[in-house]
């Protein structure tokens, strides 16, 4: 039953009807409803009406006053009706009627547990639409609440990414920093698999590589490279990271710079497109895609396919 609940006037009328075939006397109808935990004020009047004179109500009339009066009285009521319910719908010991209302108890409590059924159905019904409906909107809030995150997140990013073209005089850290913030964009966007790492030797420690970043786009492995420089990047520049992809197996390339490629840089990487995916991108369209807030994986996606169908590896997209 409801958490909230009041006898619709069907189920009121057949509780007012079956309750006095359950009991044998005008009392038992009034212990029935004090064993239900019915307030005394509601029984009182009734038992010194009877105590006063016994003619002068029936079982039905006990029945209705009681059960109108805590329905009437909501919430503060609300354990005895459902007691009231219960004591009705598992009333199983019929040898205690009169003989004569025997099977008219049994018929009526039977249909008493038809309409508790179908109230508690609905009720159910209810309760699974109202529950399925606040999972939805707690998905829904859940998810504008993570992009709300992911954009302000972004928008940090941005900044600090702004803020690198101050650090003219500071090279080295300007390019650690970029390295830095542009990992962060990658994993706002839920690709970044690895930040920078060196690999060393196990025998001396001494650094035999250094990936500035991992990221998986569309299932597979990127070797991601960020390059900060004056000029445009040369093959001394280009070549180690065309080294680190082809030393592992099924990883594909992506290389970042913020100065234009040379002519034989993207040669070489146009050459490397018959083995492996590897693209270019400016550190100008990162910029840009993030003033116009573009999606970071449809941007590297058109990149890729170029890269593959026309054999293109530095399309500028934005």
């Amino acid at each position: 039953m409801a958490d909230t609940y009041h006898y619709p006037p069907e189920l009121l009328s057949l509780l007012v009807d079956t309750i006095p075939l359950l009991c044998r006397s005008k009392n038992d109808v009034l212990v029935f409803f004090r064993g239900a935990g019915t307030p005394e004020a509601i029984l009182t009047p009734l038992t010194n009406q009877l105590r006063a004179d016994s003619k002068s109500v029936n079982k039905y009339q006990i029945a209705r006053t009681v059960i109108e009066s805590l329905n009437s009285r909501g919430d503060p009521t609300l354990a005895p009706r459902r007691e009231i319910i219960k004591r009705v719908v598992e009333f199983e010991d019929f040898s205690s009627c009169w003989p004569a209302d025997q099977l008219k108890a049994k018929g009526a409590v039977s249909e008493v547990r038809r309409v508790v059924n179908v109230k508690d159905s609905f009720t159910r019904m209810k309760q699974e639409r109202d529950s399925e409906k606040a999972h939805v909107q707690a998905a829904v809030q859940a998810e504008r609440a993570a992009e709300h995150a992911r954009k302000k997140q972004i928008s940090d990013l941005k900044d600090q990414l702004f803020s690198l073209f101050a650090l003219e005089d500071k090279p080295q850290i300007r390019g650690k920093k970029l390295e830095v913030v542009l990992n962060g964009i990658f994993r706002a966007y839920g690709i970044l698999v690895h930040e920078d790492f060196k690999r060393r030797d196990p025998d001396s420690n001494t650094v035999l590589e250094q990936v500035d970043g991992v990221i998986l786009l569309d299932g597979t492995i990127h070797l991601v490279e960020m390059k900060w420089l004056k000029d445009p990047v040369g093959i001394a520049d280009f070549s180690p990271h065309l080294v680190r992809l082809f030393s592992r197996a099924n990883a594909n390339g992506i290389f970042i710079s913020n100065s234009e490629f040379t002519e034989p840089v993207l040669k070489e990487c146009a050459n490397a497109l018959n083995q492996r995916t590897m693209f270019l991108c400016s550190l100008q369209e990162l910029v840009m895609l993030l003033q116009n807030e573009t999606d970071l994986l449809k941007f590297l996606r058109k990149k890729s396919q170029a890269a593959v169908v026309a054999k293109q590896p530095f399309l500028k997209v934005l």
